[in-house]
């Protein structure tokens, strides 16, 4: 959700917190500030809106060598530069990741004991409790154990005391933060990319893992008790999370499709044997149940319908902020899903330990290696996206749904070949970049003036539907809604009215004349009909314009039937001169419940 950095090192300090902030802007944010010592002070600057807004009220004259910054992202508070961090109080300025969930009992107490406060959010009261226990305690790594021991919720802490103009602090639970050190400069982000034009290698905090930065990195667990890490290595360079040739980040992510496609699916390929063992751990289980977010939780539904088509394992899907308040019904046969591109997501990071407390096994899908997800799950599987910068998941998403496609081909492989769908696996590269060499700009012209969009499908066309749906609202903000095609007739064909887009998938054989009858009755209404399908219509009086896509495996086509829609999309924002790598009130990381 919100970007944090830190720096302590011999350059200056303020270049190296904007350079880093501008590095994660992609993860959302309406406001962004600094606070760095300058002659034995802490001096703050803070400001509304873009970056480049913080940049023009810096004075880089000043001499620093040790910072904190931090993009917000509204969650208590309106957006003033009051609730903007960083916030000070007393001797502690601190910028926060996360949601102190007990915020408003705490700040009770503390105003009886003496402290104002002038803004509306949950740091500010964290920072005063910090200061207060310092007082108490006279040093800072106590007041920190004693201030986090009364926390609830999730935090990623970037700290500076007044009285230690040579020292930062920093703390993490449940919310992303590394921190690294290359010839005695060190940096904290809450994310690689902020990090990666100094180094590649960096250190990962456990939760409640406090550090304390001098002349080195001194970690401590949450008694305080010493501990050593072990250095982590990004195998990126700085270069993979630049634009390079393209107008926008997005495109530049669905463009590099066919390539993560072939990294994430390769080691599973290999050989039929090499599948088999692979996943052979799911024959442990008679019950699978999927949790994610988002596109995340779309890709899971692929998943569902794939998998429930071949084997006799039971599939449930949840949303992942629901699942952990519902009843479970969990056992040693349970297998539990977490799907998370970033593998930090709040919701699906609770999801993940409701399910281990209570028994159930674990297996994360995620993008990122070593985070929170990836650490926790009794099994993991990392897809091979890549650095995903754009706030709407294109790559990261595919590399998810082939995830998915290659768990069925194991479960099919207990009773049928799979020959065909290892094959058509291996080509589904050059047919996404068919794809991606069509333009969709003119189709998108057709379209981008309009207020409603409707996606229509069956089964697995209907999961495909909703997350086509989400990327055009999501970058464009076109109101979209996805229907199950048969429920047309139960209430939503109410909406159609002569010219409205109905973008309509129609992909598996079984129910393809169910599907162009409801395709009919929206176009009988005048709906003005774009359909997309893997099979040349014996007539075209039912659409206005076709997308045709190659006939592959089902197992894998709908990988190759997304690409499409996300072109799109992308085409339509641009139309519409949305800001389409970071639309409006959403992030990247959604790191709060």
């Amino acid at each position: 959700m919100c970007g944090i950095v830190g720096y302590k090192g011999d350059k200056n300090a303020q270049d190296i917190l904007t350079n880093g902030l501008s590095c994660l802007e992609y993860r959302g944010y309406d406001s962004s500030g600094i606070a760095y010592f300058i002659d034995n002070k802490i001096k703050i600057v803070k400001a509304l809106g873009q970056i480049k807004n913080l940049k023009n009220q810096i004075n880089y004259k000043d001499q620093s060598n040790l910072g904190i910054g931090h993009t917000r992202w509204a969650t208590h508070g309106k957006v003033n530069l009051d609730n903007c961090h960083p916030h000070q109080v007393g001797k502690i300025t601190l910028v926060h990741n996360g949601i102190i969930e007990n915020y408003g009992e705490i700040k009770k107490e503390l105003q009886k004991s003496g402290y104002d406060f002038y803004g509306e959010t949950d740091t500010e009261v964290a920072c005063a409790l910090i200061d207060y226990n310092y007082k108490k305690t006279n040093n800072m790594l106590k007041a920190i154990k004693k201030s986090i021991d009364t926390f609830m919720g999730s935090y990623a802490f970037l700290i500076l005391c007044s009285d230690e103009s040579d020292k930062l602090y920093a703390t993490r639970n449940n919310s992303p933060l590394i921190v690294a050190n290359k010839n005695d400069e060190f940096f904290l982000a809450s994310d690689v990319p902020a990090i990666l034009k100094y180094t590649n290698k960096y250190y990962l905090l456990n939760n409640k893992d406090i550090i304390e930065i001098n002349q080195k990195i001194n970690f401590y667990d949450e008694n305080l008790q010493p501990i050593n890490k072990k250095e982590c290595e990004y195998d990126l360079e700085a270069s993979n999370t630049s634009k390079g040739e393209y107008e926008h980040f997005m495109l530049k992510e669905i463009n590099e499709i066919d390539e993560v496609i072939k990294k994430t699916v390769a080691p599973f390929i290999i050989s039929e044997k090499e599948l088999k063992s692979k996943f052979k751990f799911l024959d442990d289980f008679e019950k699978i149940e999927i949790v994610a977010c988002g596109s995340a939780y779309h890709a899971g539904l692929i998943g569902k319908y794939l998998i429930e088509k071949y084997s006799d394992i039971k599939i449930d899907i949840d949303i992942a902020s629901e699942y952990r308040y519902k009843k479970h019904n969990f056992n040693v046969k349970t297998l539990v899903i977490i799907i998370s591109q970033s593998g930090e997501t709040a919701d699906s990071l609770a999801a993940l330990k409701i399910a281990k407390e209570n028994g159930a096994k674990t297996l994360g899908i995620v993008n990122v290696y070593e985070s929170s997800i990836a650490r926790e799950s009794d099994e993991v599987i990392y897809t091979k996206a890549g650095p995903e910068i754009a706030v709407a998941t294109t790559k990261a998403y595919v590399s998810q749904v082939a995830i998915f496609s290659l768990m069925t081909m194991y479960f099919k492989a207990k009773n049928d070949a799979i020959s065909k769908d290892i094959q058509d696996m291996k080509i589904l590269p050059q047919k996404v970049k068919e794809i991606l060499n069509q333009d969709f700009s003119k189709l998108a012209s057709i379209i981008y003036k309009e207020n409603n969009v409707f996606f229509l499908g069956r089964q697995i066309d209907y999961a495909l539907c909703m997350e086509g749906s989400l990327k055009l609202k999501e970058i464009s903000y076109i109101h979209s809604e996805a229907y199950a095609a048969g429920e047309l007739k139960h209430g939503s064909i109410a909406l159609i009215d002569k010219d409205t887009p109905v973008i309509a998938i129609n992909t598996d054989d079984d129910i393809l004349p169910k599907t162009i009858s409801n395709i009919k009755e929206v176009k009988a209404r005048g709906a003005y009909v774009i359909y997309l399908t893997n099979t040349q219509p014996e007539n075209n009086d039912f659409y206005d314009k076709l997308i045709k896509i190659t006939k592959l495996s089902p197992l894998v086509e709908p990988i190759l039937a997304i690409i499409p829609l996300q072109l799109l999309s992308y085409h339509v924002a641009k139309l519409r001169g949305c800001s389409i790598d970071k639309p409006k009130n959403l992030a990247k990381s959604v790191t709060v419940e």
